[in-house]
């Protein structure tokens, strides 16, 4: 499965299956956690028994109390820690949906209970419920590119398929609080429209639209 398919046809899931993460497959997202945290600064754990991260009543009336396990998003504390978190959290994602594995990037866990080990010069950003689904979750509604594109004349093929991926990214109560601008036909800017984890959703639209364009930004 190639990224473009892994963005096509993953959907957050709140409700798993019981069993855990089969033994070969938390090797690769180990060895996938690893090789990120390594290019993006970060240390995002793979916590393979989830334990109590969900016991909040609100989580477990959403179903994430279901999930076996979970991956916490850690890192030096700094100004572009969020948006870190969600660029390569989401290359995370992907890579997992890849195994076949699902997920869900959830901000109400219980920072209390997760057993992630956070530095003091280290912040717990946000965490990430995998395992097995007990469905495949389904498409929300979407803005159009037009409202989200923010561009004077014509724009090249690349641009408008990285604004295409770049609408399917995962946001904040599906808000999708963000614009994507294009200067000179060329120079692109992700722009933060605020909102609750808007930074972590930056991150994830930067993700989308790269693997969408084939570009580096």
């Amino acid at each position: 499965m190639t990224e473009i398919e892994a963005i096509k046809a993953r959907h957050s899931v709140r409700s798993y299956k019981r069993g855990m993460i089969e033994p070969e497959k938390v090797i690769q997202l180990r060895a996938k956690i690893a090789e990120l945290n390594a290019e993006g600064g970060l240390r995002m754990q793979f916590i393979e028994d989830a334990g109590n991260t969900y016991n909040k009543l609100l989580n477990r009336a959403m179903g994430l109390g279901s999930a076996p396990s979970v991956i916490a998003c850690v890192g030096k504390d700094a100004a572009d820690l969020e948006t870190r978190i969600g660029y390569y959290g989401e290359k995370l994602v992907l890579f997992a949906q890849s195994l076949g594995l699902n997920t869900c990037w959830t901000g109400t866990f219980n920072h209390k209970t997760i057993p992630a080990e956070v530095a003091p010069d280290e912040k717990l950003v946000i965490a990430i419920a995998i395992g097995y689904g007990k469905d495949q979750g389904k498409a929300r509604k979407s803005k159009t590119a037009e409202q989200i594109v923010e561009a004077a004349g014509e724009r090249p093929d690349w641009f408008d398929k990285g604004v295409e991926l770049a609408l399917l990214a995962p946001t904040a109560i599906n808000q999708q609080k963000f614009a994507i601008k294009l200067t000179d036909g060329e120079n692109v800017e992700f722009v933060d429209k605020g909102g609750p984890y808007s930074k972590i959703d930056i991150g994830i639209v930067k993700c989308h639209f790269e693997i969408g364009s084939g570009r580096k930004f």
